[in-house]
C-alpha cells in the first residue's frame, strides 16, 4: 500500500473534521475538542507521508505504518458518519438536532459513545505518530521529486478525438485488411483475425479500418466482446443498429430467437462485423449461425491475442499478424505524446535524442507502453536529466510483461489525487464506455478532488480527466463541441493495473462473473465494490458491511438491495445493460450520507425511495419509466441538489428556496408556480422542460436566468412565443439549443432568432417549409448541427443546398425522413467540418477541400 491511499483517506477524513469543528463542534461539547485534537494529530502525520513513501519499498515496516495509517483514517471516517447518522435521522437541520442532545438521554448516549471511540483513536494516533521517529521518518512538506501537480492541458475542440495522423506503423496493416475485404477477394463470408499481444494496438487498427471500410456494405457494426462477454447482449446490440429493427423492448432475451432475428434481418445484405477483443474460438462457433453467408462479399473483422482464434474461425483465411514497431517509428511515436503540441514537422532537440533513443529501446516496439512513457515525459521538464531520472526510476525487471514496468511508472507518477481517480475506473466493466460527466460527479461525491486554485470542484475534475488522456492512461472516445471529454475507455492492461492497485490498497474490490458461492471475499473491510454481471444472493450480500462508501451494480439479475446495510454510502449506481433488470431498494432512508445516485436502464420498483431523507444528496442521474413512483416533491426539498437529469420528464419544483444550488434540471414540466418561483435559480446552468403550458410566462422566466449555457425544450407545438419577438438572443450565454416540435406557421426562420454564439443546435420535427441552411450558415459560432424530421409536407425538396456561411462547423446531421435525397456544397463553405451524418441512399456533392470528411 503506497502512500498516496494514506494521504487520500487522510485528506478525506481532514476536510470532514475541518467541516465539523467549523459548523458544529459549539453543539459537540467536550467532544467537540477531541475532533480538534484529531484534526491536528493527523495534520501533524500527514506532513510525512511523502517521506514515508520514499522509504516504504524497502522496508516493511514503513509498509505497515502507512496500512494503520490509512486504517485508522477510514476509522475516524465511519465513527464520525455513524454518529450523524445516528442523531439525523429526522426532518430537523443537524444543529437542531444538536442541541437537543443535551436533554435527550437516547442521543446523549450516541454522544458519549462518539467520545469514547475517539479516546481510543487519540490513542492509537499517538502510537503512530511515535513509531514514525522509531522508522525514520521525517516531517516533509514538499513534494516528493517524481511528483507533478496536475496543470491545465490544451483542450482539443475537435469531434472525433481520434487521430489517424498520430498513429504511427499501422497504415500498411490497414491497406492489407482494406484489400482482404474488398468483394474481389472472395464471394463467401470470409473471417480476418488481426493477432498480436496486449498493448500492440490491435483496436486501433480495427477502428481505422472500421472508419474507412464501412460504407461500402449495406450493415456495418464493430462491437467490444472482451474475456467476459454475454452472447445475447451481444446479439442484441447487432439487432439495435439495424435502423429497421423493432424496438428493443420487444426483443426476447431468448438465445435462439435472438439468433434467428439477426440472421434473418442480415439475409441479402453485404455486411461488415468487427468483434474486437476475442479471447477464444467459443465466440465464433456461438455466433457463426447468425451470420449468413449469402455469397455476397460479406466479412467478419476479429481482434484476438490468440492465433488459434484464427485459425479454427476461418482456416482459409491467414491470420493477420500485427508487428511490433521498428526503432523509427516507435521514436516518432514516442516523440508526438512526449512532446503533444509541438508542430509535427518541428524536429526533437538534439540533446534530448540519446535519452530518448535509451527510453524508447525499452519499450520493445510496444505503442501501448510507448504512448504511456510520453506521456509521462510531457509531465516532465524536456531536458537530459530529467529524462535520465525517469530512466533510472522504472522498475524494467518487475515482471516477464514489457508494458507493466512502464504502466507502473506511470501510475506512480501521478499525484496521490489523481491515483485514487485513476482506480475508480476499474469500478465499470471492462470496454465499457465511460461517461465523463458522471464519473467526474462521483469523484466530487467521495471527495477526491482538490480545488487546487480552480473555481469549482468540477472544473478541477475536469482537468484531472484531461491530465489522465495526456498521460495516456484513458482513450478518448468523443469529446464535446467545447471540447471537453465526453466519452472515454480503457484499456485492458490499464484497467488491470487499476484493479490490482485497488485491490491492493483497500481501495475498492470487483466482483464479476462467478457464481455466489465461487467468491472469495477480501479478508478486510470493503471500501467500494463493483459488482458485475455476478450471482447474487442473500449470503453473497451479507459480505457487505457498513464501512462500503460506493457500490457498482452492473447485473442482469433481479437485484434486492436492503440500503440499511450501506448506511454511509456516498456513491450508488445500478446499471442495467441492454436487458432491463429489476431493481429493489429497501429502506433506502438510511442512506443519509448518498451525495450520488444513478439508475440506468432499469426497471425499478421504489415506492419506498425515500428521497427526503437523503439530506446530502447532490446529484440524481436516473432512467424512471413510467412504472416507477417516488415523492418528486420530496427531490426539491433537498437542498444540497445539484444535478437533477431524469430520461422521462417528471414535475418541476414547485418552489426553489431549498433548490437554490441546482445547476442542471432535465426534463421536467414546469408548475403554474414558475412565474414567481423559478427566477430565484441564479445557478441554473443545463434546463430542459417538456409539456409547457403557459409559454408566454415561460418565455419571460426564460430570459432571467442569465447562467443558462444549454437549454431543451420538447412540445408537441412550439409556439411564436419562444423564438419572437427574438427572445432567444438575449441569453448571452447559450452555447447549447435543443428545440422540438412544430414552429408557427407565421414564424420564418431567421439566423437573428438564435444567439449568435451559439455552439451546437438540434433543432426536430420543426415543420419547416422552406429549405433553413442559408438562415442556419450566418450562426458564425455554430460547431455542430442536428436537424431531424425538420421540413413539412408542403417542403417540396429534395435537395439541400449550402452556398455559404458555417465558417466553424465540425459536425452536420441530416435525417429529414426521406424529404431529402441530395446534399450539395459549395467550395469554401463548412471549412471545418470533420464530421457528416445522412441517410444511406443520400448523394453527395462535396468540394474537394471536404472529400475528407468521415460520412456516417
Amino acid at each position: 500500500m503506497s502512500r498516496e491511499m494514506a494521504e487520500v483517506a487522510v485528506s478525506i477524513v481532514l476536510n470532514k473534521l475541518a467541516d465539523v469543528i467549523l459548523n458544529e463542534a459549539q453543539f459537540l461539547g467536550g467532544v467537540g475538542k477531541k475532533v480538534e485534537q484529531v484534526n491536528r494529530e493527523l495534520t501533524r502525520i500527514q506532513c510525512c507521508l511523502q517521506d514515508a513513501d520514499s522509504k516504504r519499498k524497502g522496508d516493511a515496516r514503513v509498509q505497515n505504518w502507512l496500512n494503520e495509517l490509512r486504517d485508522v483514517a477510514y476509522r475516524i471516517e465511519d465513527t464520525t458518519d455513524t454518529f450523524f447518522l445516528k442523531v439525523g435521522y429526522t426532518d430537523a437541520t443537524f444543529s437542531q438536532k444538536l442541541r437537543r442532545l443535551c436533554n435527550k438521554p437516547r442521543e446523549v448516549y450516541f454522544l458519549h459513545k462518539l467520545g469514547t471511540e475517539l479516546d481510543d483513536i487519540l490513542n492509537v494516533l499517538e502510537d503512530i505518530s511515535k513509531s514514525r521517529v522509531t522508522y525514520g521518518i521525517s516531517d516533509l512538506k514538499d513534494k516528493s521529486e517524481g511528483e507533478v501537480a496536475v496543470v491545465m492541458p490544451h483542450r482539443r475542440a475537435t469531434y472525433q478525438d481520434v487521430n489517424e495522423t498520430e498513429v504511427v506503423g499501422m497504415q500498411a496493416d490497414k491497406n492489407n485488411i482494406l484489400k482482404l475485404l474488398a468483394p474481389d477477394q472472395t464471394p463467401r463470408r470470409a473471417v480476418i483475425t488481426i493477432v498480436g499481444p496486449g498493448g500492440l494496438g490491435k483496436t486501433t487498427l480495427a477502428h481505422m479500418v472500421y472508419r474507412s471500410a464501412k460504407e461500402r456494405f449495406d450493415y456495418h457494426v464493430m462491437l467490444s466482446v472482451s474475456q467476459q462477454y454475454i452472447l445475447t447482449d451481444i446479439l442484441r446490440k447487432m439487432i439495435k443498429e439495424d435502423k429497421h429493427s423493432v424496438p428493443d423492448n420487444q426483443i426476447k432475451d431468448d438465445l435462439g430467437d435472438l439468433i434467428n432475428k439477426v440472421k434473418e434481418f442480415l439475409s441479402n445484405r453485404r455486411y461488415l462485423i468487427i468483434l474486437d477483443d476475442v479471447w477464444n474460438d467459443d465466440l465464433w462457433n456461438q455466433i457463426k449461425d447468425a451470420l449468413p453467408d449469402d455469397k455476397n462479399s460479406s466479412r467478419v473483422l476479429m481482434t484476438s491475442r490468440n492465433i488459434e482464434v484464427a485459425r479454427s474461425s476461418d482456416p482459409q483465411m491467414a491470420p493477420h499478424e500485427l508487428h511490433i514497431l521498428d526503432d523509427g517509428e516507435s521514436l516518432d511515436l514516442f516523440l508526438k505524446k512526449a512532446f503533444p503540441y509541438q508542430e509535427p514537422d518541428r524536429k526533437c532537440r538534439t540533446d534530448l535524442l540519446k535519452p530518448a533513443a535509451k527510453l524508447v529501446n525499452k519499450c520493445k516496439g510496444l505503442p501501448l507502453a510507448l504512448v504511456v512513457l510520453g506521456g509521462i515525459l510531457s509531465t516532465k521538464e524536456p531536458s537530459p536529466v530529467a529524462w535520465e531520472r525517469v530512466f533510472q526510476t522504472i522498475n524494467w525487471h518487475s515482471d516477464g510483461k514489457d508494458c507493466m514496468p512502464i504502466l507502473a511508472m506511470s501510475y506512480e507518477d501521478m499525484p496521490y489525487y489523481l491515483k485514487a481517480c485513476f482506480k475508480y475506473v476499474a469500478f465499470f466493466p471492462e470496454d465499457h464506455v465511460i461517461p465523463a460527466k458522471r464519473l467526474i460527479k462521483m469523484w466530487a461525491a467521495e471527495g477526491f478532488i482538490p480545488l487546487e486554485g480552480r473555481p469549482t470542484i468540477e472544473i478541477m475534475a475536469e482537468d484531472c480527466l484531461e491530465e489522465l488522456s495526456k498521460r495516456s492512461m484513458i482513450q478518448v472516445s468523443s469529446r464535446s463541441m467545447n471540447g471537453m471529454i465526453k466519452y472515454f475507455q480503457v484499456h485492458d492492461l490499464l484497467r488491470d493495473l487499476a484493479i490490482h492497485e485497488a485491490e491492493q490498497e483497500n481501495f475498492g474490490t470487483i466482483f464479476s462473473q462467478a457464481s455466489a458461492s465461487e467468491v472469495r471475499m477480501p479478508n478486510r473491510r470493503i471500501r467500494r465494490a463493483s459488482i458485475q454481471n455476478q450471482q447474487i444472493n442473500t449470503q453473497f450480500m451479507k459480505y457487505f458491511g457498513a464501512s462500503i462508501r460506493s457500490l457498482f451494480v452492473f447485473n442482469k439479475d433481479r437485484v434486492r438491495l436492503q440500503c440499511s446495510k450501506f448506511r454511509l454510502l456516498k456513491v450508488l449506481e445500478l446499471v442495467g445493460v441492454d436487458r432491463v433488470p429489476y431493481i429493489i431498494l429497501k429502506s433506502s432512508h438510511e442512506l443519509i450520507h448518498l451525495k450520488y445516485l444513478g439508475i440506468q436502464e432499469c426497471i425499478i420498483q421504489i415506492s419506498s425511495l425515500s428521497l427526503h431523507r437523503m439530506k446530502n444528496l447532490e446529484t440524481l442521474n436516473v432512467s424512471l419509466n413510467s412504472n416507477s413512483h417516488c415523492n418528486v416533491d420530496a427531490l426539491w426539498r433537498i437542498s444540497t441538489l445539484r444535478h437533477v437529469q431524469c430520461f422521462y420528464p417528471i414535475m418541476g419544483p414547485t418552489s426553489t428556496s431549498t433548490v437554490s444550488n441546482l445547476e442542471t434540471m432535465q426534463w421536467v414540466k414546469p408548475r403554474k408556480s414558475w412565474a414567481r418561483k423559478l427566477p430565484l435559480l441564479n445557478n441554473l446552468r443545463k434546463l430542459g422542460v417538456c409539456k409547457v403550458v403557459n409559454w408566454v410566462t415561460m418565455t419571460n422566466l426564460l430570459k432571467t436566468l442569465h447562467s443558462l449555457v444549454s437549454l431543451k425544450i420538447r412540445f408537441v407545438n412550439l409556439p411564436m412565443e419562444i423564438v419572437y419577438p427574438k427572445a432567444l438572443p438575449n441569453y448571452e450565454g447559450l452555447q447549447s439549443l435543443y428545440l422540438m416540435g412544430n414552429w408557427s406557421s407565421n414564424v420564418t426562420l431567421q439566423a437573428s432568432l438564435f444567439p449568435p454564439q451559439l455552439i451546437k443546435l438540434t433543432l426536430e420535427d420543426s415543420k419547416f417549409g422552406q429549405d433553413p441552411m442559408s438562415e442556419l450558415g450566418k450562426l458564425k459560432s455554430l460547431k455542430k448541427l442536428v436537424l431531424r424530421k425538420v421540413f413539412s409536407d408542403s417542403y417540396s425538396g429534395p435537395t439541400i443546398i449550402c452556398s455559404e456561411g458555417f465558417p466553424v462547423l465540425q459536425y452536420l446531421e441530416l435525417n429529414c425522413g426521406g424529404k431529402v435525397k441530395e446534399l450539395t456544397v459549395a467550395q469554401g463553405v463548412m471549412p471545418k467540418l470533420t464530421y457528416l451524418k445522412v441517410p444511406k441512399n443520400t448523394e453527395l456533392h462535396l468540394p474537394p477541400e471536404l472529400q475528407h470528411v468521415t460520412v456516417d
